[in-house]
This record gives C-alpha cells, sequence and structure tokens, in this order.
C-alpha cells in the first residue's frame, strides 16, 4: 500500500493534476461553514483545501475503504480541525441524507463494484442545491504516438479492458449522474497531454503496464520492447480524456 500512496503522491503533484484539482474546487464553490464530503480521499490528498475553503464553522469528512488510507489521511490531517476521516465504503456513506453541502469524487468510480449505487448514495447525503464535483478517466481514449500504431492500440485495448474495473467511464459519467438524480451543471473534457517520458512513465506506468500487456497475450514480446525503447528516449506524445463534472442536487433523494 505504501507503493500505491507514493504514486498518488506523484500523481497529485504534476501540473496536470494540480489544474484539474483546483479546477474541482473552484467549481464546487465551497463556502465557509459548509460541510465537504470526499468520497475515496485516498492519503488525504484534498482534504486540506477543502476545510481552508469551509473554514474554522465548516467541516469536512474524508471518506475511504482502505485502512491504509484512512490512516495516512488521518496522519496528514491530525491539525486540521474540523476535518475527519471515516474508513467506509462509497456505496454506504456515514452522513445521514441531506447532510453535506458539498461533495466530491476523483477517480474513485473506476474502481467501484457498483458506480450508479454510488451516485445514489452521494445524491442522498446532499442537500437540495448541494453540488458534487467528479472527475474520471476514459482509457479507452487512451493515444499513444509511436511508429508502430498497432501495438499503441492493443496497449490501449488492454489498459482500457484489463487494468481497471469500469470500462469508458468518464464519457459515462454525465448519464450516470443524470440518471441518479442529479442536473449536469458543466461538463469538462479535460484531456492532459504529456510530452515528457519520465512524466508519462509517471503518469501511466508505461513499462509495468506493457509486461503486463505480454503477460496477457495482448502484445508480442519483442514488439512491446522495442515499443517500449522508443518511448523511453522519446519523442513523446500520450494523452488520454479524462472528464470531469459538476452537478446539483435540486431535489430531496428518494428515501
Amino acid at each position: 500500500m505504501a507503493a500505491t500512496i507514493d504514486y498518488l503522491d506523484k500523481i497529485a503533484a504534476t501540473d496536470s493534476a494540480g489544474a484539474y484539482k483546483l479546477h474541482m474546487l473552484e467549481a464546487l464553490a465551497v463556502e465557509p461553514g459548509h460541510t465537504v464530503l470526499d468520497v475515496g480521499c485516498g492519503p488525504g490528498t484534498d482534504l486540506a483545501a477543502l476545510a481552508s475553503a469551509a473554514g474554522p464553522s465548516g467541516a469536512v469528512v474524508g471518506v475511504d475503504h482502505d485502512t491504509a488510507m484512512v490512516d495516512e489521511a488521518r496522519r496528514r490531517t491530525a491539525g486540521l480541525p474540523g476535518v475527519q476521516v471515516e474508513q467506509a465504503d462509497a456505496h454506504a456513506l456515514p452522513l445521514e441524507a441531506g447532510g453535506a453541502d458539498r461533495a466530491r469524487m476523483d477517480r474513485v468510480m473506476i474502481h467501484l463494484d457498483d458506480p450508479p449505487r454510488a451516485l445514489r448514495e452521494i445524491r442522498r447525503v446532499l442537500r437540495p442545491g448541494g453540488l458534487v464535483a467528479l472527475a474520471e478517466p476514459d482509457w479507452h481514449t487512451l493515444a499513444i504516438d509511436h511508429p508502430d500504431l498497432a501495438t499503441s492500440l492493443a496497449f490501449t485495448r488492454f489498459v482500457a479492458e484489463h487494468a481497471n474495473r469500469n470500462q469508458a467511464m468518464g464519457r459515462q459519467v454525465p448519464r450516470l449522474a443524470e440518471e441518479a438524480g442529479f442536473t449536469v451543471l458543466s461538463v469538462l473534457n479535460a484531456a492532459p497531454v504529456f510530452r515528457d517520458p519520465a512524466t508519462a512513465e509517471q503518469v501511466f506506468g508505461l513499462r509495468r503496464n506493457t509486461r503486463r500487456a505480454v503477460e496477457a497475450g495482448f502484445l508480442d514480446r519483442e514488439a512491446a520492447a522495442r515499443w517500449r525503447e522508443h518511448l523511453d528516449r522519446g519523442p513523446v506524445m500520450v494523452t488520454a480524456s479524462f472528464v470531469i463534472v459538476l452537478a446539483r442536487a435540486d431535489h430531496p433523494a428518494e428515501r
């Protein structure tokens, strides 16, 4: 789990992550006194910024199912009044109906057993007029420039179909939010572009996933080695859709 926390920290430190996280925070328009929920808070990456926006009269609740993430998030926010971190399932949130003013869920639905159920649960805990910001990648749109286009396309297919629980999640978020009872206010496709080989490796785990794709039979071993060698030295161009949705809970959720 330490490796996972390290990976999340490295991703959060990139310029592209900083930009979309700021967009989510500004879109939520958190006000002093608000109760804010971060579903799948991980090691607490965004809790301090939410607490700053909610002020001393507000409250921030971070929720994660993983014990190690919860422990780390609690450690990082120990000095922040008004912040609490709970171990809980995204499908069964530890808040009463209408108990939150704002909510966010960042790169979580792609891993969930039942994303629609999780959205309905967020809908339950948001007050009427409350806002939620949702951000999800769409790995079917992963595009990697390489002279060997066939290998690039096979790599994308492996990542989209086998490296994540839920396929094509990014494009589904607006529809799923509406089906859960939200009014979708905006949809942004951030689609960051990476040209630096080291950053592309950091974000997409190209070496690790190439090895997995070979083992799964998606890539020929020799072709994969040539493909990786080219990406290591560059030039590189890697991009994928990253969809950010802002939605509003207009009416009391059904009990």
